[in-house]
């Protein structure tokens, strides 16, 4: 499965101009609340120079990139869980999802009204967390509800959810609570919202694109980890989508900008969710594979077949830059740098695979 993100916001941030930008596509985005209703749902391929060199190396047919999925839900508000707006209908759709985006709008504009009145990305952020705590307090209740679910009698669980109840009632976020490996394997199959890994898109206005994550979070009044902030421009990145890949570039050059919202995004996702890039490469296809960082290589070749991971008997690898310094596995093999492995040998980020398994 590849990486998905929800993006979530208040009506009017900015969510379906920047799902356009980050996807290409043609959502519906105007200036009136809930112009998105159902989900819009797009994949767009990780930009990865390597797979371009090592298909280049082995002549192969087929390039195949790793993909990220965008989600843009509908517009929360707040009392959206007694049914203010649309409701939070439309917050199981993300209950899947790997992690969750927040657009938090930081750019002022007469024209583009805001819900609340006012902007404030602190107002937002606790508007939209408060909702998604309340969905969660929902399926505990329904859960702690359950006279016939016998697991409940005198638990762990029941204890465990009583004691997350609490902390969620007193506005705590799951994935802020201490909790330990065997408590958090209780609760897994519930995939709670407030429990999932947050990037936070800040939307600023095109002259804030200069300042630094730590200033734009110091005017906002909040305390998030730098690295999960992304400043971008929804206005200008939605009009990058309309030039060519050279006239984006140009472009970004022009104002200084080293990367667009979408690198931004694919970068900072995979840092939160540590998330590194295996390789393959042959004549019928050069692939990128998603998998976590510290991935022993029977499970990595589970990524690619199951029935790799249960006949694995040793993987070659060779780094990349030795890949392509050597140009090619012949090369490689010749020279010696072509290392064979065993079931305990961690793949690392950019190491180019070929799994021996028994059939």
């Amino acid at each position: 499965m590849s990486l998905s993100i929800a993006i979530v916001g208040l009506p009017n941030v900015g969510k379906s101009t920047i799902f356009n930008s980050l996807t290409r596509q043609k959502a519906e985005s105007s200036n009136y609340p809930f112009c998105t209703i159902e989900p819009n749902v797009g994949c767009v391929k990780v930009p990865d120079p390597r797979i371009d060199a090592l298909a280049k190396i082995s002549d192969s047919e087929k390039k195949i990139y790793s993909t990220i999925e965008f989600i843009d839900i509908a517009g929360l508000v707040k009392g959206a869980h007694r049914g203010e707006g649309l409701g939070n209908q439309f917050l199981s759709n993300i209950r899947d999802c790997h992690t969750i985006c927040h657009v938090l709008r930081h750019f002022k504009n007469e024209k583009i009204t805001h819900i609340e009145g006012q902007i404030s990305s602190k107002d937002d952020l606790e508007i939209i967390n408060l909702e998604l705590i309340m969905a969660d307090l929902k399926s505990i209740n329904k859960k702690l509800e359950d006279k016939k679910d016998k697991k409940l009698n005198n638990s762990a669980l029941k204890d465990l959810l009583l004691k997350i109840k609490n902390d969620l009632e007193n506005n705590k976020l799951i994935k802020n609570l201490d909790l330990t490996k065997a408590e958090l394997e209780l609760i897994e199959t519930f995939r709670f919202l407030t429990q999932k890994p947050c990037l936070y898109v800040f939307n600023v206005a095109e002259q804030d694109l200069g300042k630094t994550t730590e200033q734009i979070l110091k005017e906002a009044d909040l305390n998030l980890e730098p690295a999960n902030v992304i400043l971008v421009c929804g206005k200008m990145e939605e009009e990058l989508t309309e030039l060519s890949d050279e006239e984006a570039k140009a472009y970004l050059a022009d104002l200084n900008i080293k990367q667009t919202g979408l690198e931004k995004m694919i970068i900072a996702g995979y840092q939160l969710l540590d998330y590194i890039s295996m390789l393959t490469t042959g004549e019928k296809e050069t692939r990128s594979w998603q998998i976590i960082e510290g991935t022993k290589a029977p499970q990595a070749a589970g990524k690619i077949h199951s029935d790799f991971e249960a006949g694995f008997v040793r993987v070659e690898v060779v780094p990349y830059l030795t890949f392509v310094a050597n140009q090619g596995w012949a090369n490689a093999r010749e020279k010696g740098v072509a290392k064979m492995e065993g079931k305990d040998y961690v793949i690392k980020d950019g190491d180019v695979v070929l799994f021996h398994f028994a059939k």
